[in-house]
């Protein structure tokens, strides 16, 4: 058998191998503009949706966070009452007295029973201790005032008791 001259190819034998060429160069163009845009829209939608979902769990993670940093530092003032004798009080320094010994306590103090980055909550704010508690009557209140630092709030600004 000859080989096909290009001059005796048929329209049809030319045709046929245009469309393949066609789909080989199609092959590794890469993406269209429109095809890029169409994806682009897709993860724009699918972020527009996980979004609020995804900020509403960092949220409850941090107020977790706080809770478990509530029950340290309680911990930790247990652990400084049964050192000393008494629960520190706000005029003395509050919660500091965890981190250095008042001056009249230092032959009883054991410390420190914290570090200083756990007296700061997850949104940098400082923890509020009442020494005598008026929501634990008898014991101390611990506050962690949320996301805002400021009293009362809801949602993520909303204060946390320990209790």
């Amino acid at each position: 058998m000859r080989p096909v001259n290009r001059r005796d190819r048929s329209p049809a034998m030319t045709n046929a191998r245009g469309i393949e060429m066609m789909h080989r160069n199609r092959k590794n163009r890469g993406f269209t503009l429109v095809e890029l845009l169409v994806v682009i829209l897709i993860v724009s939608m699918l972020a527009a949706v996980m979004a609020p979902r995804v900020f509403k769990g960092l949220g409850k993670a941090k107020s977790g966070i706080a809770k478990t940093n509530m029950a340290i530092i309680a911990d930790s003032l247990a652990r400084y009452q049964n050192d000393c004798g008494r629960l520190p009080d706000e005029y003395e320094g509050g919660l500091e007295v965890l981190l250095v010994a008042p001056p009249e306590m230092e032959e009883k103090w054991a410390g420190p029973y914290l570090r200083k980055s756990q007296l700061v909550d997850p949104w940098d704010n400082q923890y509020v201790y009442i020494s005598e508690g008026q929501i634990n009557p008898g014991s101390f209140d611990l506050i962690c005032l949320g996301a805002d630092g400021q009293e009362g709030g809801e949602g993520d600004d909303a204060d946390i008791l320990y209790e």
